[in-house]
């Protein structure tokens, strides 16, 4: 049985009002009314129009329509209604357009139990499918994501009632998220989706992991990086000073004649994993904001004996 798109039929949106239905199928009615319309499918097209203004013309028998078309057809554009669907609009009554005298698509009479001896009812399906699989994000503190943790997640699936109508029912699950998760990565649990259909399997949870922004570290993959303030001594005697890493405190060494922007690798203290992350910690060599007389007097000193040295000379001046 093929699926029929009848907004599409009558070239209307699905937010078509009333009057624009209307307006849309009289003038296509005309059009392919056989007594009129020369073109070979004239007939068919008639019949389309017809049937899709019968629904589409009516709130309650378009509001179940709206409700079947998200379930949508097949790849193959085929269509079965949910197990269990029965219309509960019916079709048994008068009031009918042109159409009424002819026959309806079997899409029609299945959905609504009209066309040939109009309120046939709906005819037991025993469709099996699996349940559609349900995208969810989590966000995570950087510390969250090192460690690992539990978090409450909800979510939304899709089902259908004892009637056939696609509802959505809100879910909560407790998620154990394992160490070492990074931005963009995904967690499937099997069978936390949707409900399948017909006996059919539940579809899964894909979870994508999202990191807040950390006040001190950046993280490039499984790299973290963190700007180190160090003094100028510290930076041109070298020292061992005390950093963060997100596991805990760590000492590390710095290089007698360093820069700012120097970078140091903490190997295997970023994200852990099969292949943990480094931590990458970028120098910063930081000025007091006050000098003592005494301490003047020493980059004075300072000055006279590093007179030669021009921090500037690859520009020129």
């Amino acid at each position: 049985m093929d699926f029929k798109d009848y907004y599409a039929v009558l070239g209307v949106s699905e937010s078509a009002t009333p009057e624009e239905i209307k307006k849309a199928y009289r003038k296509l009615a005309r059009k392919y009314h056989p007594d009129v319309s020369k073109e070979s499918d004239a007939d068919a097209r008639f019949k389309d129009v017809g049937e899709a203004y019968e629904v589409l013309k009516d709130p309650e028998k378009r509001a179940e329509y709206d409700e079947l078309r998200k379930y949508g057809a097949r790849k193959d554009g085929s269509f079965e209604p949910p197990p269990g669907w029965q219309s509960a609009s019916g079709f048994g009554g008068g009031g009918y357009t042109d159409a009424d005298a002819r026959q309806f698509s079997d899409f029609f009479e299945e959905i609504f139990g009209g066309g040939r001896g109009f309120g046939g009812g709906f005819r037991q399906q025993t469709m099996r499918s699996r349940g559609e699989d349900v995208h969810a994000r989590v966000a995570l503190f950087l510390e969250e994501a090192f460690h690992g943790c539990e978090k409450q997640l909800s979510y939304t699936v899709h089902e259908f009632d004892d009637r056939g109508r696609m509802i959505a029912r809100p879910k909560n699950l407790k998620v154990k998220i394992p160490a070492g998760m990074k931005e963009g990565q995904h967690i499937r649990l099997k069978g936390q989706g949707s409900p399948g259909i017909g006996g059919g399997p539940d579809g899964d949870l894909f979870i994508e992991v999202e990191l807040a922004p950390h006040p001190h570290f950046t993280v490039e993959g499984r790299d973290l990086l963190i700007t180190v303030p160090v003094a100028p001594w510290e930076a041109a005697l070298g020292a061992t000073v005390t950093v963060p890493t997100v596991g805990g405190k760590v000492k590390l060494k710095v290089p007698p004649g360093s820069n700012s922007g120097r970078r140091l690798r903490l190997k295997g203290k970023g994200l852990p994993g099969k292949h943990p992350g480094d931590q990458i910690v970028v120098l910063q060599v930081v000025m007091p904001e006050q000098h003592s007389h005494e301490a003047r007097s020493l980059y004075e000193k300072l000055a006279e004996e590093e007179s030669h040295f021009n921090p500037r000379q690859k520009l020129h001046v």
